[in-house]
This record gives C-alpha cells, structure tokens and sequence, in this order.
C-alpha cells in the first residue's frame, strides 16, 4: 500500500485529492481501526496556523494558552460533529461509495444481527 510523503498528506489533510494508486490508503485511513483519531488530528492540522496566531495576542501566557485550549476544543467538536459527512465527501472524492465501513465492523454487525434474528424469529 503506497503511502503520501508529507506534502501530499497535507494537500490531502486541507481538503486535497490524493492520487489513484494511494486508494487503498485512503480507504484504510478513512474506514480503518483509528480512522477516528485520524480524522481529528486530520482537521486540526489546516487549523494550526490560526491557532498560531493566538500566541501573538498581548497578555499572560496562561490567557492565550487558554485562548488556544478554547478554539481546539471547539473545533474538535465541529470535526467529531461533521465527521460522517466530511468521511463521506472523501470516500466520494476518492471513488469509494460514501456509505463504507470498516470492514471488521461490518462483519461483527451482521453476525449481531444474524444472532438476533435466530434469537427472536418471528
């Protein structure tokens, strides 16, 4: 699995499209295991030079540490809030269809449902 060197990642992090033979790359690191952390860190990153700029704010250190800790934790809420709708423009943008899971999760969902099919059969 070919992988982005950092130029690429970050093109790919601000909203860029990757090429064709890093698909299953995309793939894995939208519907992996840590697709999750990998989204948040993901959407801080074109983020950081706001975030930046907090420092250059006149006042106390702790004010503008605080003042940073306040826009992080707001837009991780924003990042885990959109999250489903961001992973699905992704996956379309990458030719995946936008509904895509983990595959791991997929199976331990159908043998759930299997289970509680055989369970309570009508």
């Amino acid at each position: 699995m070919k992988r982005p060197n950092p130029l690429q990642w970050l093109g790919y992090a601000c909203g860029g499209r990757l090429p064709d033979s890093m698909r299953e790359w995309v793939r894995n690191d939208l519907t992996g295991n840590w697709a999750v952390p990998r989204h948040i860190v993901r959407g801080l990153v074109p983020l950081t030079p706001i975030f930046a700029l907090f420092l250059l704010f006149p006042g106390e250190l702790w004010l503008r540490g605080s003042m940073i800790l306040l826009a992080v934790l707001l837009a991780v809420f924003y990042i885990v809030a959109y999250m489903p709708m961001n992973r699905g423009y992704r996956l379309a943008k990458h030719g995946f269809p936008q509904d895509l899971e983990n595959p791991a999760r997929a199976s331990r969902r159908a043998a759930e449902r299997a289970a509680y099919e055989a369970r309570y059969q009508r």
